[in-house]
């Protein structure tokens, strides 16, 4: 009896022992099998990067901004191209790279090279030791909104500057695609090229960012500016929304090669837009002009002489003509430097820098870039004895970027109210549907309606009689707008800077555009003439007449 109880117990043992090896062996075959394979892939293969580890930056359409052009690669080993020098001549001859950039791919710890190249050729004898592929490429040829989107640092893959640095956390947590090829037992000849998918399925994970940028305005912008070979900046703003469309600088930069920028005396990694200040000249005389109307509304009534000069002590400063008695519109209109200094002198450089700042100059707009710049306004002796000929013209320590420019002449279109501006609309997922919304600030009233009804108008005549008037714009809605000439220092260099800031159309106004030209000594003749290519060839892609 006992025995037969022995019997049953290890019988029932070698059954559990034989179940749990049966479950244990079909979960590695059955269950784990897609794990192992890769794992034993893995062991006889190696992995090649084909695309950026980061998610998406798109435009207002859900137009990809990033990841979106490809390059042909050609992946050989190192010990090929270094012991066949047939090879490397055939290498140099399909390749853009230069023999010092070739050099730079071979000297890399890797025994597998990626080297860029026109076409796939034939490699004769080494035809099944080498592979061609496509690569995904994170920056486009032509690096569209390039000051932007910023650009990554490529030891770590972390953002330096621009969107990449202010959502790095989020851009850096993408699906991951590479390619595996597998060799023979050799590891010599190259069997098989697969490409795997580590994708992030939760919809609800934020991979992307999507930017208020309008790609088809941007493009044509920087073409103008391309074309016309403008240095500066370019800013267009939806007048309703406060959404920035457009947001140019230049000169432009390659992100993949940002090493070769960092010594440039023509600061091409600057967000000219945004994260420079420069003198806005006669552009600020808006600002007087607001100064002076809510001191005085009856201004406009008055009549001034201007002699072809005014004097400030001892300081003399120059008009822009000898105008002899004008009101404050024509004044305005013809940026009669006499007149706005004389203005100066009666309402005083505090009330004239206690509106600079209501309007949002001395700050930073905040429009969801870390590189922007607050400008600088006068204080402190700096507001005393002659520098008020200056603050009425927008000279001395006055210091504005575009970006400050376009929000004065948004207020104005605004009807005094003042719409947070920001080029974020949101963080998406890797679909672009929109998981948070861009925090902006609610809108404000700074001027009264009735003191931006006068600007207003007062900026429309500019573009009728004044400054601007070589402006032809009145078979698609018009434009009203101011023009300034600003003298600086660039490069070491006395130079003067053009500018004009307007909305169009001059019913309604749907846009603000602010152009800055570098060196163009003449607002009305550098930057006037932009101004109204940028809109001729908005409305050739979105019509409003």
């Amino acid at each position: 009896m006992l025995e037969k109880k022995r019997l049953k117990f290890f019988g029932f043992c070698l059954f559990t022992i034989f179940i749990s090896l049966s479950i244990r062996l079909y979960y590695i075959q059955v269950v784990q099998s897609s794990t192992y394979s890769e794992l034993a892939l893995k062991q006889r293969s190696s992995e090649i990067q084909l695309y950026p580890n980061r998610g998406i930056v798109y435009d207002k359409n859900l137009m990809p901004l990033t990841n979106t052009e490809t390059t042909k690669v050609l992946i050989i080993s190192k010990d090929i191209i270094i012991n066949d020098n047939e090879i490397y001549k055939l290498i140099c001859n399909k390749t853009k790279l230069s023999s010092n950039q070739l050099k730079e791919i071979i000297d890399t710890g890797n025994n597998l090279l990626q080297v860029p190249i026109i076409e796939k050729f034939d490699v004769g004898k080494y035809n099944n030791r080498v592979f061609f592929t496509d690569r995904v490429k994170r920056y486009g040829e032509e690096n569209i909104l390039s000051h932007v989107i910023g650009y990554v640092n490529k030891s770590d893959n972390k953002g330096e500057t621009g969107i990449e640095k202010v959502y790095d956390e989020f851009l850096k947590d993408n699906e991951e695609k590479y390619l595996v090829l597998e060799y023979d037992s050799s590891r010599s000849i190259i069997l098989n090229g697969v490409e795997y998918v580590n994708e992030l399925d939760d919809p609800n994970n934020p991979t992307g960012v999507k930017l208020t940028i309008d790609l088809k305005i941007q493009k044509a912008v920087e073409n103008i500016m391309d074309i016309n070979r403008i240095n500066g900046a370019v800013v267009i703003t939806e007048v309703d929304s406060g959404k920035i469309l457009s947001l140019a600088s230049r000169p432009n930069f390659n992100q993949d090669k940002i090493g070769e920028y960092f010594d440039n005396n023509k600061m091409a990694l600057y967000n000219k837009a945004i994260q420079v200040g420069y003198p806005p000249g006669s552009i600020f005389k808006i600002v007087v002009l607001i100064a002076a109307l809510e001191s005085n509304i009856d201004i406009t009534e008055e009549v001034f002489l201007c002699s072809g000069h005014e004097d400030v002590n001892n300081l003399r400063i120059k008009c822009t003509g000898k105008h002899g008695y004008i009101n404050l519109e024509e004044a305005f209109a013809l940026s009669c430097n006499s007149t706005f200094i004389k203005i100066g002198k009666e309402i005083g450089s505090k009330k004239i820098i206690e509106v600079a700042k209501r309007l949002n100059f001395g700050e930073k707009i905040g429009i969801g870039l870390l590189e922007e710049t607050k400008g600088n306004l006068p204080n402190g002796d700096d507001l005393l004895g002659p520098a008020i000929g200056n603050i009425s013209i927008g000279q001395g320590k006055i210091e504005a970027t575009p970006l400050q420019i376009s929000n004065l002449l948004m207020i104005i279109a605004n009807n005094g109210i003042q719409k947070h501006l920001t080029i974020v609309d949101g963080i998406t997922n890797s679909d672009g549907l929109i998981l948070k919304y861009y925090n902006k600030e609610q809108n404000k009233e700074v001027i009264s309606a009735s003191v931006s009804k006068i600007a207003y108008e007062y900026l429309l005549n500019v573009v009728e009689n004044g400054t601007g008037k070589n402006i032809d714009l009145d078979s698609i809605g018009g434009a009203g707008g101011k023009t300034g000439s600003a003298e600086a220092i660039l490069y070491n260099n006395k130079t003067i800077h053009g500018w004009f800031s307007g909305f169009h159309p001059k019913a309604n106004p749907k846009y603000v555009i602010t152009v800055f030209v570098e060196e163009g000594y003449s607002g009305s003749k550098s930057a006037a003439p932009i101004f109204e290519q940028i809109v001729k060839e908005i409305n050739s892609i979105y019509p409003l007449y």
